[in-house]
């Protein structure tokens, strides 16, 4: 597994673009599951089959291998965000996995506590799998990015520059910072990787529970 924090920060839900490889149901569904999951482990109680997500929508799409990250926001304030890059795990199991560790594991944060639970507004992002792409390629808006040298590696999603306003270059640079590396590393032999992601999330704490 391979697992990373992201510097996500808005407290705006993507979840108004509705096209992509996953259908509304499904969206809803995996939101449900990160709730549920967070909220079992931070109460330490059994699920309750009343808030717990109904079977898997029959799609195959869920049960596919895929890298996510989950975000978490409370009061517009960036709460935890971690991901795996590597599908390691079919995307509904990861989705539970990097839920609890954005909820309990994000070094940033202390863990999420019982009285944070119905605050939680909750975002997911679905990675493709990475390829090598050069700088003057990137794409603000659709690409993330993983730099790597000498040991050091760095990731951002796609929303991110999008968030802070960041032309391609400054989105190059902060990535660089991410990963502990000279804001111009990029141009100086770092291996520069990309993917896109399918991000979908809730406009108010909880909407995928309502």
């Amino acid at each position: 597994m391979s697992a990373a924090s992201d510097d996500s920060t808005t407290s705006q839900s993507t979840s108004a673009n509705t096209t992509g490889e996953y259908s509304p149901a499904e969206r809803r569904w995996l939101l449900q599951l990160a709730h549920t999951a967070i909220r079992a482990a931070v109460t330490g109680r059994e699920v309750d089959p009343n808030s717990a997500p109904a079977s898997s929508p029959a799609t195959p799409h869920l049960h596919q291998p895929r890298g996510a990250f989950v975000t978490l926001h409370e009061d517009g304030q960036l709460r935890g965000c971690i991901g795996s890059i590597t599908a390691y795990a079919p995307l509904d199991e990861t989705v539970q996995h990097m839920a609890l560790a954005a909820a309990l594991e994000d070094p940033r944060f202390q863990p999420v506590g019982e009285d944070e639970l119905d605050k939680l507004q909750l975002e997911i992002s679905v990675l493709t799998p990475m390829f090598p792409i050069a700088p003057e390629d990137v794409v603000v808006g659709r690409h993330g990015l993983m730099i790597t040298h000498g040991g050091h590696r760095g990731l951002l999603l796609p929303q991110v520059p999008l968030e802070w306003g960041w032309d391609r270059e400054k989105f190059l640079a902060q990535t660089c910072r991410k990963a502990g590396l000279p804001e111009d590393q990029w141009k100086k032999g770092a291996q520069l990787e990309a993917f896109t992601a399918e991000v979908f999330g809730e406009s108010s704490p909880g909407e995928s529970l309502r």
